[in-house]
């Protein structure tokens, strides 16, 4: 007992020199390099559209400015619960935690009430975008079964792009065994172009497999 309180009193008498020295705060983690289709447009696309189309502002020159996937399920009220795996499908393709998106007004035609869920989205920017679409060109266009190519008029006239897909298996993320239910969805590439054959150009010197051409090669 007289040894316990001999033990207390001398690691209360313990001064501030004797204290535990304080851990030095961890170094932050070094950036993440930039996407490979990022460097490719900054270093060889941009100078390749400015010299086509003869551009000498730098700013006039067309970029990707974002990237929306869709997925529509008009289902959401029989199955409330195929919504969330569709949600955390698209998040794993993405790596972004998508939005679901709600009917605005109710349609009595269709059964449809006002705030039920009807579709997934999620827009992609910046480094997250670029990584996308190196995935999607390099990896998922390869696994389409019978692919020939995308589609050369799938542009609305203001140099953006749309196209489907039929399945979200073409994604390596996604694990056949854990599918409970196929479907497709929509992908949108917005670009600053304002012309469909400047948008086609931009595309194409990015790698995209248009239909009946042969994809640009992307150091």
């Amino acid at each position: 007992m007289a040894d316990q309180v001999k033990e207390k009193k001398e690691k209360k008498g313990k001064g501030p020199a004797e204290a535990e020295a304080p851990r030095a705060p961890a170094e932050p983690a070094p950036p993440a390099p930039p996407a490979r289709l990022a460097l490719h447009y900054a270093q060889a696309v941009r100078p390749a559209l400015a010299k086509a189309f003869g551009l000498t502002n730098a700013h006039q020159v067309p970029r990707i400015s974002k990237i929306v996937l869709n997925v529509g399920f008009g289902g959401a009220q029989k199955a409330p619960k195929a919504i969330d795996v569709i949600a955390a499908e698209l998040g794993s393709i993405t790596g972004q935690r998508p939005v679901i998106t709600r009917a605005k007004q109710a349609i009595a035609n269709f059964s449809l009430r006002k705030g039920v869920p009807i579709g997934v989205m999620v827009t992609l920017r910046g480094p997250r975008m670029y990584e996308f679409l190196d995935r999607f060109i390099s990896v998922a266009v390869p696994r389409m079964r019978d692919f020939r190519g995308l589609p050369t008029k799938s542009f609305d006239g203001r140099g953006n792009y749309t196209f489907g897909i039929k399945e979200q298996m073409i994604f390596p993320e996604i694990d056949y065994d854990k599918v409970e239910r196929i479907h497709g969805m929509d992908i949108t590439i917005v670009t600053t172009a304002g012309r469909d054959d400047m948008a086609m150009a931009l595309l194409r010197e990015m790698g995209w497999p248009f239909r009946g051409e042969q994809p640009a090669l992307v150091g």
